[in-house]
């Protein structure tokens, strides 16, 4: 009994006494509550990759400049039996409202994109003619789900589309169908040549409902320049949007509009890799129209792991057959898809452009040209010397964040 005694004894004066009076306990225990309600709301408001929407759709926004190859780009996606692509929606906002100038235009093409990507076309009858129908969309026929049931019997989705074929026996049908298309498909991808800077597409990444990346594909100004001089016509709308309206002498108007461009590069580039905001984690992706020349299956298959798609042999096939053609395009398909040398139409700028207007180009696109890797030239011998490369190697990590649900390929 003594034994027994002692020993509880002993346990029980080794044991420390606090003594936590009632008023205590229950400011403890409203302490610990504040500190997991703060703590919960800096995760989300912090937390890099929000989780995707629960219907799973993936949204892409391939966002370029003219002439910047997108139209091609526009073309992989559009030909994969997975995705509903549309090209360059933001041009209704710019015909409808052309008076205006890029800043004042940016909110309503964000706004456009938003109700699209959610296959909302209702927010379309504010652009379109009054007794419209899928032929009134800007360059409808471009998008294989719109030659595809169930906008039109032509194409079977696992099939390449004929754009020709398409214009002469789709497009009659209205809107809806476009909408129940849209709503069929696990991608939607649209592109843009007319937003500027990333910070408008902010509520888009950060909206609940969707599951937003982008592709940002840019190409050598000088490159530019020679394909924009080809269609030089197309451009004197957008020109004077982007110029905000100001008046311009005539042969200032294309160097002007480039420094622009350029700047836009910089700033899209610069705020996505430099100074990102959480929520814009593994959702960006920047392409130089040149590596997808030189390697366009490992470039493409790239992008497309960046948003979930397959590679499949067919498409493979046609990547090759269109890349690895003859000559360098015509005049006339400057806006179609047709077999070429994409190595000769990268470098086609090099022996067509004189040099004082390459020498000007690269004064007004100095920094963009650094900062993503195109090379000047100092005289017109080194420009035409097809031998010197002028395309700076890149870093993954420089250029690119993969969403954290797909593995980060040896080859972007």
């Amino acid at each position: 009994m003594f034994k027994k005694l002692f020993r509880v004894g002993s346990v029980t004066a080794m044991m420390p006494r606090y003594r936590v009076n009632c008023s205590t306990m229950t400011f403890l225990v409203i302490l610990q509550g504040a500190a997991v309600v703060l703590f919960c709301s800096w995760y989300v408001q912090l937390s890099p990759c929000d989780p995707p929407p629960s219907n799973a759709k993936v949204h892409v926004l391939l966002l370029s400049s003219w002439r910047s190859g997108s139209s091609f780009m526009g073309q992989v996606f559009s030909q994969h039996p997975s995705v509903f692509y549309l090209m360059e929606p933001g041009w209704h906002v710019w015909t409808k409202l052309q008076k205006n100038g890029a800043r004042a235009l940016r909110m309503a093409v964000r706004d456009l994109l938003r109700s699209l990507f959610q296959c909302d076309f209702s927010v379309m009858e504010s652009y379109l003619p009054e007794n419209h129908n899928v032929s009134s969309l800007f360059m409808w026929s471009h998008s294989r789900a719109l030659c595809s049931p169930p906008v039109c019997p032509l194409t079977p989705r696992d099939q390449f589309s004929n754009q020709t074929l398409c214009l002469e026996k789709c497009g009659a049908e209205g809107l809806q169908s476009v909408e129940q298309a849209c709503n069929s498909y696990s991608h939607v991808v649209y592109k843009d040549v007319r937003l500027f800077e990333l910070e408008s597409l902010y509520p888009l990444l950060q909206d609940p409902n969707l599951d937003l990346r982008i592709i940002h594909l840019v190409r050598d100004p000088r490159a530019v320049v020679r394909s924009r001089e080809e269609s030089a016509r197309a451009f004197v709308s957008d020109n004077a949007i982007v110029l905000e309206q100001k008046r311009i002498k005539e042969a200032e108007v294309q160097y002007q509009v480039m420094q622009e461009i350029c700047r836009s590069h910089v700033r899209i580039n610069e705020r996505a890799i430099l100074k990102p905001p959480p929520f814009l984690k593994g959702r960006y992706k920047l392409v130089r129209y040149e590596d997808m020349a030189r390697n366009p299956l490992q470039e493409i298959n790239a992008m497309y792991q960046f948003v979930g798609l397959e590679m499949t042999t067919q498409l493979a096939t046609w990547i090759y057959q269109v890349t690895h053609g003859k000559g360098k395009g015509s005049v006339k398909e400057a806006f179609k898809i047709t077999s070429r040398s994409a190595t000769n139409v990268s470098q086609a700028w090099r022996t067509m452009l004189p040099h004082n207007k390459v020498r000007r180009i690269q004064e007004v696109c100095k920094g963009a040209m650094s900062l993503l890797g195109y090379r000047t030239v100092n005289t017109e011998k080194e420009q035409k010397r097809l031998d010197i490369d002028l395309l700076v190697p890149r870093e993954p990590y420089q250029f690119s964040w993969l969403p954290d649900k797909t593995q980060h390929p040896n080859n972007s």
